[in-house]
């Protein structure tokens, strides 16, 4: 059982840059791989980034260069940095927690990312 927050959302111009957190609650956040989607109006959630428990990360090739996952157990929490932001990145920012040992997932509510002149 885990509850999951994001925060770090808001405006920012065209070419600026975000960092979201996802801080977690609840126990053993060291045995969740964890992930970053994003969902834009009308148009399907999409994974952003992932990172697994054991630290291995994954970028989808849409993803690369520009996003940077990382994690940090000590704080039960996971980051999203992201650079050189597109207009077309706006959209809600879901963090996503998948326990590896019972093999079930919790989400959170989300954050809003608006990117705009």
């Amino acid at each position: 059982q885990v509850q999951l927050v994001e925060s770090g959302g808001g405006l920012v111009q065209p070419g600026g840059s975000l960092r979201l957190s996802c801080a977690a609650s609840g126990n053993d956040f060291s045995i969740y791989a964890l992930a970053w989607y994003r969902q834009a109006p009308g148009k399907q959630r999409e994974l952003v980034a992932a990172i697994t428990s054991g630290g291995r990360i994954n970028y989808p090739d849409s993803m690369k260069g520009r996003f940077t996952i990382s994690r940090d157990n000590a704080k039960n929490t996971v980051y999203l940095q992201m650079n050189s932001l597109k207009p077309e990145d706006t959209a809600v920012y879901i963090c996503n927690a998948l326990n590896t040992e019972r093999w079930t997932d919790f989400w959170g509510q989300g954050t809003q990312v608006t990117v705009s002149s």
